[in-house]
């Protein structure tokens, strides 16, 4: 198996804590190779490049492996990516992948996975059909790959290395691309595809460190000669042949670039002028070390241990980088931009996943980053003919999942006091869509205060969406002195309420005509064949998906007793689903499903409920059961971080149910000891007292050493620096969180 990190403690090479393999299987859709903290580059060996469980392009139930490309996706549900492919081989060289059950059919190699070795920046495997032992890195823009070839005869006349630009995520991805030798020793040229993302635009130069003795060049997989002129096409590969008799090791270096390859050149230039690969390496897991240092875990449970640092390693890998060492990038807009001096561009948001827990997670370990990634999505929605980004990728917007969540993560921003933003730009992008555009239902609900389902697919779920959407620009209209905005919004976002059908105590879906849609089941996806009502969840989850107005769903729910008798019986139903639900929804116990993220913050209710004990059992129970050291380890996608920063923020002991509030709701720690660095010296420490490991219930908490009773506590208070003490045993507390002034409170405009 791919190498795990030691079992002993390392304070000052967190690093070696990862277990890379974490998600790697199952349907984590995580991939094993290099890459910085919110790199560019994603440099990561690809086993296959369709079916679900290969949208990062690698998938550990796999035996050989096709290549290695630059661009990975890290837990999405969606694929794409897997720019400009390497392999190296000896013997007759291959100019098509071959198939995984004959991989002799063409340049695919078998390997073991006893002879793969991952961690933070650096990979390597045995491509076992050729002998050849390939090792790779990266810096933010650029790759370094190291092939060691064989030391015989054979390989030594018969070295050689494949460049195939037709290798991407899916059939026929490309549609357009060049390649070229603008000198002896590179490559250089780039593709437009249309995948996941539509006409996203990639570049490269590439450079060996010995100078091939020839290369060929393809087009549709027949040979062409090679001309002055780059070639184009959209299937363009070649070959560089190399005479290994003196060194057996070749050095391939790649930068890469969403402007053109002449940009990406110079990334090559700016990041990675030499051939030191072990300086690379070390540079990577310095980066490494700086961002898994930003939290320390004290505990005696290795397994809880190796999940926690893998879920901070996978929470750091995006958004990532999408920008040029001159500062230029390609916008939404497609056209080329520049970004004023120290500014940084990103892509790669996950929005309707992230905005949950893994922005607010930023906003604490990366509060430098939170001003680059704020301003990338509003010059998104400034440049974008889609307006506010929803999923934006590489230049493209996917508009993938429902709401538009960029809202509630410049929100959030905005109301815990982030500076180097221009809010004003952000509202006036916010207002436009909440309030202009013709956008996947938003005008039924904005005249009608719902959306009917037999007008628009996923009704229910949008209009929770927007609520939450509504409930983030009403925070930004207050900071900015919109008071009539903030109000008007405010209101609107309980616009929720009216898909509760009393008599059944449901969230469902509602007619044009103001009737309920008839042929109602909890269980099932939507009322009719046509289209879903609910956006991978049904009726079970949607109904508690209200993260701003806990006490108003309380009281929609009939009040307090009926709401808990409602929230335990979410829990205690069977696990059964129709045959039509996504995959996505996993990770059941009863109808929660941890393994999606409409359910994340619903254990967290019953703190609003006055009985934070069952939050403390219900989180506990999916901290041990839904996460393993194990490449299964994760239930449903990663999804860019927020399948892990759930568990970061919960094992630490709190969760931001309301994001964009500041506020955080106590959970349980599951760790002795935390210690937060939160940036300039702040640090925010975390600490369990308990007889038993097993011990989970809140007995007390101190706050800065002085009796704490809130079951909840706000961004501010922690911000300049905090220490929390926990208490805990075997037993709830009955009396802790209970008051009506210790509950968190719910739709409050107030800043953070």
């Amino acid at each position: 198996m791919i190498s795990r990190p030691e079992s002993s403690s390392a304070a000052n090479d967190p690093a070696s804590l990862v277990d890379i393999t974490i998600g790697t299987g199952g349907h984590g859709h995580c991939f094993p190779g290099a890459v910085v903290p919110f790199g560019a580059v994603q440099l990561s060996p690809d086993t296959f490049t369709d079916g679900w469980d290969w949208c990062s392009g690698y998938h550990i139930s796999d035996t050989s492996i096709m290549g290695f490309s630059h661009t990975h996706l890290s837990g999405t549900g969606c694929g794409d990516l897997l720019d400009f492919l390497v392999m190296p081989g000896t013997g007759e060289s291959k100019i098509v992948p071959g198939s995984r059950s004959n991989p002799d059919e063409g340049y695919r190699s078998r390997f073991d996975h006893k002879d793969e070795h991952a961690e933070p920046g650096y990979y390597s495997v045995l491509l076992k059909d050729y002998g050849i032992h390939a090792e790779l890195t990266a810096t933010e823009r650029t790759g370094l790959h190291r092939y060691t070839f064989p030391r015989d005869a054979k390989a030594a006349k018969s070295g050689h290395i494949i460049v195939d630009l037709k290798h991407s995520y899916g059939p026929s991805n490309v549609i357009s691309a060049s390649l070229h030798s603008p000198a002896p020793d590179t490559l250089a040229g780039g593709r437009t595809t249309k995948s996941w993302g539509d006409g996203r635009e990639a570049y490269f130069t590439m450079q060996f460190s010995q100078k091939p003795t020839r290369i060929v060049f393809y087009k549709d997989d027949a040979e062409v000669p090679a001309g002055t002129e780059p070639l184009t096409g959209k299937s363009l590969k070649c070959v560089a042949f190399f005479d290994l008799t003196r060194n057996p090791v070749i050095f391939v270096k790649t930068g890469i670039s969403g402007v053109s390859a002449e940009s990406a050149a110079n990334n090559l230039k700016a990041e990675l002028p030499g051939w030191d690969f072990e300086h690379v390496r070390r540079s990577a897991r310095e980066k490494w070390n700086k961002q898994l240092s930003r939290i320390n875990v004290t505990t005696n449970n290795e397994k809880h241990r190796r999940i926690f640092y893998a879920a901070l390693y996978h929470a750091s890998i995006g958004p990532s980088l999408f920008d040029d060492a001159d500062g230029s990038y390609r916008g939404m807009d497609k056209q080329i931009h520049k970004l004023n001096p120290g500014q940084r561009n990103y892509t790669t948001f996950s929005l309707w996943d992230t905005y949950r827990a893994t922005h607010p997670l930023y906003t604490l370990i990366n509060a430098e980053h939170v001003p680059d990634f704020v301003n990338a999505l509003i010059l998104m929605a400034e440049q974008s003919p889609a307006g506010m980004p929803v999923w934006p990728l590489q230049g493209t917007e996917t508009g993938t999942m429902t709401g538009y969540h960029s809202a509630a993560v410049m929100a959030e921003a905005c109301n815990k006091g982030f500076t180097g933003i221009d809010y004003e730009r952000a509202y006036k992008c916010m207002m436009q869509r909440a309030m202009v555009d013709d956008y996947r239902g938003l005008g039924y609900y904005r005249s009608k205060h719902y959306i009917p389902c037999d007008l628009e697919e996923e009704s229910v779920s949008k209009g929770f969406e927007y609520c939450y959407d509504d409930w983030s620009i009403a925070h930004v209209a207050k900071k900015l002195g919109h008071a009539d905005d903030a109000k008007m919004l405010a209101d609107r976002s309980l616009n929720y309420r009216n898909y509760y059908d009393r008599k059944i105590n449901f969230a469902r879906p509602k007619l044009a005509n103001g009737e309920w849609a008839p042929g109602f089941d909890p269980l099932a996806m939507g009322t009719s064949k046509k289209w879903r009502d609910f956006t991978e969840s049904n009726s079970w989850q949607t109904t508690f998906g209200i993260q701003h107005d806990a006490a108003g769903l309380i009281e929609t729910l009939g009040g307090q007793k009926a709401f808990l008798a409602k929230l335990d019986e979410l829990f205690d139903q069977p696990s059964t689903l129709p045959p039509d639900a996504p995959p996505d929804i996993a990770g059941l116990v009863g109808q929660y499903a941890q393994g999606n993220e409409p359910s994340h913050h619903i254990a967290y209710l019953y703190v609003y409920a006055g009985q934070p004990h069952k939050t403390q059992q219900r989180i506990r129970m999916l901290m041990e059961t839904m996460y393993a050291a194990l490449p299964d380890g994760l239930q449903g996608n990663e999804d860019v971080g927020q399948m892990s920063s759930w568990y970061i923020m919960s094992s630490m002991g709190f969760y931001p149910v309301d994001p964009v509030s500041g506020n955080y709701i106590f959970g349980t720690p599951l760790f002795d000891h935390v210690t937060l660095q939160l940036g300039k010296g702040k640090q925010l420490e975390i600490v369990a007292h308990r007889s038993a490991p097993s011990d989970q219930y809140i007995q007390s908490v101190t706050f800065n050493g002085k009796p704490y009773t809130r079951s909840w506590f706000n961004h501010r208070e922690i911000v300049d620096g905090a220490k929390i003490e926990f208490t805990l045993g075997s037993q709830p507390n009955l009396e802790f969180g209970t008051k009506a002034e210790d509950i968190p409170p719910s739709f409050q405009l107030e800043s953070a």
